[in-house]
């Protein structure tokens, strides 16, 4: 049982900005930037070519909803959407998931977004995830 299971079914909290039958978004606990949020099916695959096919349309499906949700209550010039599939691409949590990363013009992070991943607070992803919430 990975991590995004435990998240998926209750027995670790995380900051929920979308959910349905399919699919959680969460606001990562460590983001690169405010809003950064992880879209996680529920189907507990490793990699995209694991993830049957519609479920994959679904989650590219919330990933569009939540592009557009990110940019407008985050006043974001853009989203970097990144899927690292498979550990060799740097996939730490063995659980198929989309990275949202809200970007501005001038944020520094580069391509590569490097940022310092220091954990936020519980209040301060609440707050962020209240603005997305709203945005959807």
């Amino acid at each position: 049982m990975t991590l995004f299971t435990k998240i998926i079914e209750g027995d670790i909290p995380a900051v929920r900005v979308y959910e349905d039958e399919h699919v959680i978004a969460i606001l990562d606990i460590a983001p690169i930037r405010p809003g950064h949020t992880l879209v996680i099916p529920k189907n507990p695959c490793q990699t995209l070519a694991e993830l049957p096919f519609t479920d994959a349309t679904h989650v590219f499906s919330v990933v569009r909803k939540l592009t557009a949700a990110l940019k407008e209550s985050l006043d974001a010039d853009a989203v970097t959407v990144l899927l690292r599939d498979g550990e060799a691409a740097g996939q730490e949590v063995p659980h198929l998931h989309v990275h949202l990363i809200p970007r501005n013009e001038g944020d520094g992070l580069g391509p590569g977004f490097g940022g310092s991943g220091e954990q936020a607070s519980q209040e301060t992803r609440e707050s962020v995830a209240e603005k997305i919430r709203a945005a959807l």
